[in-house]
């Protein structure tokens, strides 16, 4: 508070003293003041609530029950819009993800079909530049060899017993392999890729192989059983990329090969653009984890118990030089089955290829094709089906050669 001085004090007091009645009321009249106010108040109250209630006679009065029921209405109403804004939410995010999911569908299939477009191109280009460099330089070297066959044996590291036992029967060494080379148009040669170490001991003993016989094709490859199915597309990639053939042939190497029967079943088909040729069958689909030629995708192929569509068996199968071009342009995207033969005829399946069952082609071991040899039908490849191939086929490849073998001199006498 601030302080009041002494003379100042004094001139309140004197205009204080002005200020009062001149005259004080008594106790009583106060009293009575009292009472006729609160009556007068009232009456007026009295008068105004009966107006009010003539004037809003339709008003409900409210009743703390209905509060608390429209309280609780209000709130769930509340979880209701706010549950219908997080389910719409969702619905928004769901849609934009499905929207995502099918952009890059398309996406991809765009990145898929230029791709073909590009690998066309280039297959294109290199057929014009081989024509061109033909007009221009006649026979140039740059252009590809030509042959009427291309037969690619199919081996392994650990096979050099298996390849000595051919070159020693049905497979022309040295100078007779390129004297039937360019004379005939039949070219032989051993598939196989490299180890998985590049330069090793296995690489070493297959590159002074070749420096003897000569007779190797060598693929950008890493060897192993369960890779065939890349191996198989790989050789035909290479050979059509190495050779201008007009089939492309593909044999285990524990298999008897008569070369002669053999061009001469493929010169019956040589004017047809697509053909598959082989034994065909359709074995049931495995899917018993542990077993040989177990299929770990035998679910696309339907119920359990199925078998597979028609392709040709493993051992020995021909296909014509459009079917080869087809593998090396579409290799990237060939889905690759557990089994290579399962592989190729999946491959051609959807395609207008015409599929020719020779049973020639799997003749089985002596005494059957010693039988059908001397009734006048030659076998063109021989195997045991019980062993996909000759039983010891080492040992016993030299007799069957006798056995069933159609003579040295018989590609030879074959016009093509």
């Amino acid at each position: 508070m601030h302080p009041v001085w002494p003379w100042k004090q004094k001139q309140l007091d004197n205009e204080y003293w002005k200020m009062r009645p001149g005259k004080v009321l008594s106790g009583n009249a106060i009293f009575v003041l009292c009472i006729a106010s609160f009556l007068a108040g009232s009456l007026f109250t009295s008068r105004t609530w009966t107006q009010y209630k003539d004037n809003n006679h339709n008003i409900p009065i409210s009743n703390p029950d209905d509060h608390f029921t429209n309280l609780a209405k209000i709130t769930t109403d509340c979880d209701h819009n706010k549950r219908k804004l997080v389910e719409g939410e969702s619905v928004d995010i769901m849609g934009e993800v499905t929207k995502t999911h099918l952009a890059l569908q398309s996406l991809d299939k765009t990145i898929s079909a230029l791709e073909m477009e590009l690998a066309v191109a280039r297959t294109s280009k290199s057929d014009e530049d081989e024509q061109n460099n033909k007009l221009e330089l006649g026979a140039s070297n740059h252009s590809l060899q030509k042959a009427f066959v291309v037969i690619g044996i199919n081996t392994a590291f650990s096979s050099k017993k298996r390849r000595d036992s051919l070159r020693q029967t049905w497979m022309p060494t040295g100078a007779k392999l390129k004297k039937l080379d360019k004379e005939k148009g039949i070219v032989i040669r051993f598939v196989i890729g490299h180890s998985a170490t590049t330069g090793g001991v296995l690489d070493k003993a297959i590159d002074a192989e070749e420096d003897e016989h000569q007779d190797f094709l060598r693929l950008n490859h890493v060897e192993g059983y369960h890779q065939l199915s890349t191996k198989t597309r790989l050789f035909f990639s290479t050979a059509i990329s190495t050779w201008d053939a007009s089939f492309y042939v593909k044999v285990d190497d524990d298999v008897h090969l008569n070369l002669g029967m053999l061009v001469t079943s493929l010169a019956r088909h040589r004017s047809k653009p697509r053909v598959y040729i082989g034994c065909m069958k359709s074995g049931p689909v495995l899917s018993q984890k542990g077993v040989k030629y177990h299929e770990p995708e035998y679910w696309k192929f339907g119920e359990e118990g199925n078998k597979y569509f028609r392709h040709a068996t493993g051992q020995i199968y021909a296909i014509s030089k459009d079917l080869a071009a087809y593998i090396s342009i579409n290799s990237p995207i060939l889905h690759r089955y557990a089994n290579e033969d399962v592989s190729l005829g999946a491959w051609f399946i959807g395609l207008e290829v015409e599929h020719v069952d020779d049973r020639s082609l799997c003749c089985g071991t002596p005494p059957d094709c010693e039988w059908k040899a001397r009734a006048g039908n030659v076998c063109a490849a021989s195997f045991d089906w019980s062993c996909s191939g000759i039983c010891k086929s080492v040992e016993r490849m030299k007799d069957v050669h006798t056995t069933c073998g159609e003579g040295d001199d018989a590609v030879w006498n074959v016009h093509l």
